[in-house]
């Protein structure tokens, strides 16, 4: 398949990724499963599963809480983005690019548009699969309210660059949203940039206050410590254990 195909519209694209986006959705949830049981040295566990089922879930349900102020998909929702973006700071930025992954298809499953297949994989796999940057928000600084919102904002950033150029797509084929001044009726980046700026600034904001306050008031402590595997709480609290007492004496001590 060449580049230029995927850039071709078609009337069936739309059903026919609907129906392969479900099939992949099984596929990654077979494949996390082979991983937890054949993997040793993975630290998956029936919490892990349980965790990203659970986060997955109410994301997508959350995301049915909207405002879709635009025609070519794109929306304001309840802050659908913030259980998965947890997941993703307590597993990090394979399970989080994972889990946005599958909650990119579901959203497609569940209402598809699409111009071609190269905006399926913009809109929905690597806008979503941006997520998996707050898997190394932790690393930012030690201040965990500025990490989360920070992170936030970097995942949404990313996700508006995917969109942007999607946009780009749909708008070089004379998709029209509304009309505006010439100026950027003739540009289709430019028509795109406005069209994003509508609704993911707003849909960032929300995320990132609900992310501020689940870490000021200390929910975001509970909620990590609740979806946080034994093995690697284990792991955590063995290495912040202090030295043995043997350890500590001097060499006067041990020839005595």
């Amino acid at each position: 398949m060449s580049l230029l195909s995927l850039l071709e519209v078609s009337d069936t694209t739309t059903d026919i990724v609907k129906w392969v986006s479900l099939g992949t959705v099984f596929l990654l949830l077979g494949v996390i499963a082979i991983i937890c049981f054949s993997v040793k040295k993975r630290t998956y566990d029936a919490k892990h599963i349980a965790a990203a089922g659970i986060t997955i879930g109410l994301s997508f349900a959350l995301s049915y809480a909207k405002i879709s102020p635009l025609p070519y998909g794109g929306s304001i929702t309840l802050a659908s983005f913030v259980p998965v973006l947890i997941y993703a700071y307590v597993y990090g930025i394979v399970d989080g690019l994972l889990a946005g992954t599958i909650f990119g298809l579901l959203n497609f499953v569940s209402g598809p548009y699409i111009l071609t297949p190269f905006t399926f994989i913009l809109d929905y796999l690597l806008a979503f699969a941006s997520i998996g940057i707050m898997g190394v928000a932790k690393k930012f600084t030690k201040k965990q309210t500025f990490n989360v919102v920070l992170g936030t904002v970097a995942v949404f950033f990313v996700r508006f660059i995917f969109h942007l150029i999607s946009g780009v797509i749909y708008f070089m084929d004379d998709a029209v949203w509304v009309d505006l001044p010439d100026w950027a009726m003739a540009n289709a980046f430019i028509y795109s940039l406005i069209y994003q700026l509508v609704y993911i600034p707003a849909d960032c904001a929300i995320a990132a206050i609900v992310m501020y306050i689940l870490a000021k008031t200390k929910v975001l402590d509970s909620l990590v410590k609740i979806i946080t595997p034994k093995m690697k709480k284990a792991v955590t609290e063995s290495a912040e254990e202090p030295a043995p007492a043997e350890s500590l004496k001097t060499d006067d001590d041990k020839t005595e």
